[in-house]
């Protein structure tokens, strides 16, 4: 038996605004630290964000899953994990968090709470990016899941985050609540408000191509749904829990 939706969404909101946090925050302080460096400035954005990605699932993934992300619990809808109830209250929960996080890393660096990016971030390469960004990530995380590794799970996302900042053109956002947060910053991570909206709909692209890509693989995918990214702690009463890890070892 899952945690109450109350606090599963409390959980999706405060995971998203820390993941904004880190990716924008470790942004600012990159081009601080290595200002006119922007291989370096990169590396230090990319490997802060696997490494609080990897941190901030293991922490929240026993409580919600630790989604973060609305294609996630799009594509967990599809395959049975989330009922659309859920989805429909997760999605808000990680904009919202989303969009906190953003205007906190603003305060903590002594910048104004809201500042709209002016970073144009618009073409057919970077829409192709976020397509592939998308659809690796979810075959990621349901093909990690499906092997019966979800103690990995944390580690292969961060991952995968980490080395598509670096493989693909946009730096890999893959993630709508994202996006539409670092319109609210106009620092080294920040999208241009103009350029969100194409983000997000290749975004959703890549979570279609995903969902169909993982049925093919995978068609019992939905034995394992429940258990995206990581299974939600069960309650000791649930006599349905047993069947499930019998379910998930076979």
């Amino acid at each position: 038996m899952r945690p109450d939706l109350t606090r599963r969404l409390v959980a999706e909101f405060v995971g998203t605004a820390l993941l904004v946090a880190v990716v924008v925050g470790s942004g600012i302080a990159a081009q601080r630290l290595s200002p006119g460096n922007i291989g370096l400035e990169l590396l230090e954005n990319s490997l802060a964000t696997a490494a609080g990605l990897i941190a901030i699932i293991l922490a929240l993934g026993p409580v919600s899953g630790a989604h973060l992300n609305p294609v996630v619990s799009l594509a967990d809808a599809v395959f049975g994990g989330l009922d659309r109830r859920d989805l429909i209250a997760y999605i808000p929960a990680q904009i919202a968090g989303g969009i906190t996080g953003a205007i906190g890393a603003n305060l903590m660096f002594s910048l104004q709470a809201v500042q709209w990016s002016t970073k144009t971030r618009s073409g057919g390469g970077l829409w192709l990016a976020e397509v592939v960004a998308t659809a690796g990530l979810l075959l990621v995380i349901f093909g990690v899941v499906r092997s019966g590794r979800q103690s990995a799970a944390p580690f292969a996302v961060g991952a995968y985050i980490g080395a598509a900042y670096w493989f693909t053109s946009s730096t890999s956002f893959a993630n709508p609540a994202v996006a539409i947060a670092r319109t609210f910053t106009d620092t080294f991570a920040g999208i241009k408000p103009g350029s969100m909206p194409a983000f997000v709909a290749f975004e959703v692209v890549g979570a279609l191509i995903a969902i169909a890509l993982v049925w093919y693989l995978y068609p019992d995918i939905r034995s394992v749904a429940d258990d995206v990214i990581v299974p939600a702690l069960d309650d000791p009463a649930d006599t349905n829990a047993g069947d499930r890890d019998a379910r998930m070892s076979s």
